[in-house]
């Protein structure tokens, strides 16, 4: 067994805890959307629960691969596994399967407020970044 002398520096676990924070956060809403909570309810309006809760079901299962396999790429990012980047791409791809839905099909898109713009634009640059950053630290040698 081989031992990695590159060590991480400190932004490398800043980086990984505030991912591993954001995608367990998506795994929580995912949860509450796919159990309808309570919680979420109180988070929109009739109209807005009456297209969410009536989703493709390929959308919603691309949300839930998005945040699964991201939750498991940032798990295997702080053991510092090259399979981190592996996950994290297929992460990314149901960001953007789950994106173009939202943006250019989902029929409720007339609805979204602020908040709904700004995550359509958030989610899929923190997905790019995290699967660039899981390259770059694969290609760096500090994953193994």
């Amino acid at each position: 067994m081989t031992k990695n002398i590159n060590k991480p520096s400190k932004a490398f676990w800043i980086i990984a805890v505030i991912a591993l924070i954001w995608n367990s956060m998506g795994v929580d809403g995912y949860l509450n959307q796919a159990y309808q909570t309570d919680r979420f309810k109180l988070m929109y309006t009739e109209a807005q629960l009456e297209v969410i809760f009536n989703l493709p079901s390929w959308v919603t299962a691309a949300f839930a691969i998005a945040v699964f396999s991201s939750v498991f790429a940032c798990i295997l990012l702080l053991f510092r596994k090259k399979l981190a980047k592996t996950f994290f791409l297929i992460g990314l791809i149901a960001v953007l399967v789950q994106t173009t839905y939202n943006v250019f099909m989902n029929p409720g898109k007339e609805m979204y407020g602020s908040m709904e713009y700004s995550m359509l634009v958030m989610i899929p640059l923190f997905s790019i970044f995290l699967f660039w950053y899981s390259k770059k630290c694969a290609d760096d040698g500090i994953l193994t």
